[in-house]
């Protein structure tokens, strides 16, 4: 009789700090990415979002200096958070848009500048459901 006995078990390596580790287990997988691109006016819409936090935590003072670290113009960033302007519904709407899968969205910026400016939020409803 042989006292042999064999175990199997799987590992994989990681980092923990500088060193890297054998862990006991299958490595973990990447969850799988959407297909397709947000449209261009998602993500302004989330970059308007994130830049007035930035603002509001004190990292950075104003529009000018937002310039200046994403080396974009002044007016374009001004034509970024000009999307804070619009009704809060247009913005959830904004953000929650599919992703382009083939081509190109329809909705520009452009297009909601002068949205954007209007003052009054019905006024704003009525011009983006005629986009």
């Amino acid at each position: 009789m042989s006292d042999e006995i064999q175990v199997g078990a799987t590992f994989h390596k990681k980092r923990v700090g500088k060193h890297i580790a054998m862990v006991e287990g299958p490595p973990p997988t990447a969850p799988e990415r959407p297909k397709g691109r947000l449209p261009r006016i998602t993500r302004y819409m989330a970059l308007a979002i994130y830049y007035e936090d930035l603002i509001r935590q004190g990292h950075v003072h104003d529009y000018a200096e937002i310039a200046t670290l994403g080396h974009v113009t002044r007016a374009r960033v001004t034509q970024i958070m000009n999307l804070r302007l619009l009704a809060p519904d247009i913005q959830e709407q904004l953000l929650s848009l599919e992703r382009n899968v083939e081509g190109r969205s329809s909705l520009c910026l452009r297009a909601f500048q002068s949205i954007a400016i209007q003052s009054d939020w019905r006024q704003q409803r009525k011009a983006f459901k005629s986009l």
